[in-house]
């Protein structure tokens, strides 16, 4: 894995290829102030400018510099170096008459590699110097929480069944003083019986498990984060096609994302009681499998009628908010990767965000905007709920008919949230279809760097 630490230097004065930041704008007129050999060697390349295109300037001796467009060499955005950081020679660099402020990230995002399957010699680091060095320690937190959720995800269950969750949460609690506790196998039966009918399928090669991990002094406010794991998604007896299940080692999105906002809460000492819960199941097909129509009474008491067993995420989700609940916390963010339809309705760039207070949606979609990590709010539309109905049970788990559908899971979930916490949801895709500069065709962190933004607005006044 790559070292992020290593990526990012304070700049002394150290040797290093100069970096000339130039837009479409002012390309002409920089042009003219470069050599004859500078001004050929972007002709050969075509450079004229353009974002994300870069060309090598001849020095001498065995010098060399970079130029590279950019939208607003005023203003530079996460992104903005990301493309050379993937395809720059291994060394050190400096922009010249530029700072790199917020691009760090995109400098370290840009040498992610998943290259745990390939027989592949690593490739040497592309190091920046950077005139903000009380910047660097945050932005290496970021690159690795970032690496983490990408890895989580793209590995596969083979590699990454609910053991591999537990073993996540392991690390974590011991790195950073923490305590973990696991619910597994029938022992769900009696206390997380939505956990159990989920998981059960798969009880002999990956039980099912609900994996908690508490941190922080206790009389600090209380923090819960929840995240959707199921490590492998076949639909259950409602069996996905072959193309729908083909991505389902991803569906484990939302326990990649609390696991690594846990640990970024927990890194930076946010004084808060954390309590992470990741209910850890893989969705299979055996004799004792979820049944269409199955009735099943939740943690809470609350009956729920089992619609469609592809709608599984919200009920490992259901019984672990409810455990949340019973800790009192002040404040429950849960991730999960959850619905087609947030997908139809945002793509897969912009997670989709419910929240019950308004100050709480408004100041993750700011922490979104300064961390350029954009996040969406939908609607907690209460008048859908007449569609989660159900003439045997309290509810069902899937509403019929197309309508709405990440509202409506949404508003399941909202039956089992905590009525006295504020509450966030984000119904995240954890995927990058196709590739950009620094982001990677694969698992994908979305909502997480604006929620850990929130996060230390909200509790780092309080240290």
């Amino acid at each position: 894995m790559t070292d992020y630490s290593k990526l990012l230097r304070p700049d002394n004065g150290q040797t290093a290829h100069a970096i000339h930041l130039v837009g479409t704008d002012g390309f002409e007129a920089w042009a003219k102030t470069r050599s004859a050999a500078e001004r050929a060697a972007m002709a050969a390349n075509k450079f004229k400018g353009e974002g994300y295109s870069y060309a090598i300037l001849p020095g001498e001796g065995d010098t060399w510099a970079v130029v590279a467009g950019v939208a607003n060499p005023d203003d530079l955005s996460s992104w903005c170096l990301a493309k050379l950081a993937e395809c720059l020679p291994a060394g050190t660099y400096r922009l010249v008459e530029a700072s790199p402020g917020p691009a760090i990230f995109g400098w370290m995002m840009g040498q992610y590699k998943f290259d745990r399957y390939l027989d592949k010699e690593p490739e040497g680091p592309r190091v920046l110097l950077t005139d903000q060095p009380v910047k660097i320690d945050e932005a290496v937190m970021l690159a690795e929480a970032t690496a983490l959720v990408r890895t989580l995800v793209n590995t596969p269950p083979v590699d990454c069944g609910p053991p591999a969750l537990e073993a996540e949460a392991e690390r974590i609690a011991k790195d950073h003083g923490g305590t973990v506790e696991v619910t597994r196998g029938d022992a769900l039966k009696t206390g997380y019986p939505l956990i159990h009918a989920v998981g059960q399928a798969a009880m002999r090669d990956h039980a099912p498990r609900l994996i908690e991990l508490r941190w922080g002094r206790e009389d600090h406010p209380r923090l819960a984060i929840v995240g959707k794991g199921v490590v492998f998604d076949s639909g259950g007896l409602d069996v996905k096609s072959s193309t729908g299940m083909r991505l389902m080692k991803k569906d484990m999105g939302g326990s990649a994302h609390a696991l690594t906002l846990a640990e970024l809460v927990m890194k930076a000492r946010l004084p808060v009681r954390l309590h992470m819960l990741v209910p850890a199941v893989e969705n299979a097909i055996s004799g004792n499998a979820l049944r269409p129509g199955d009735i099943i009474t939740a943690r809470s008491g609350l009956t729920v009628e089992i619609d469609n067993t592809d709608a599984e995420g919200r009920l490992i989700l259901a019984d672990a908010l409810t455990k949340a609940g019973e800790d009192d916390p002040e404040l429950v963010i849960d991730f999960a990767t959850l619905t087609g339809a947030a997908r139809v309705a945002l793509g897969p760039d912009l997670p989709a965000l419910f929240a019950t207070h308004d100050a709480l949606a408004d100041g993750l979609i700011a922490g979104g905007k300064a961390e350029d990590d954009p996040v969406w709010r939908l609607p907690l539309w209460d008048g859908y709920t007449e569609m989660l109905s159900s003439d045997i049970a309290d509810c069902v788990n899937s509403a019929s008919g197309g309508f709405a559908g990440s509202i409506t899971a949404a508003l399941f979930l909202k039956k089992f949230a905590p009525a006295n916490a504020e509450w966030a949801h984000f119904d995240t895709f954890a995927w990058r279809p196709a590739p950009k500069p620094g982001r990677p065709k694969g698992g994908e962190a979305l909502g997480l760097r604006a929620s850990f933004s929130y996060l230390k607005l909200r509790y780092e006044s309080k240290k």
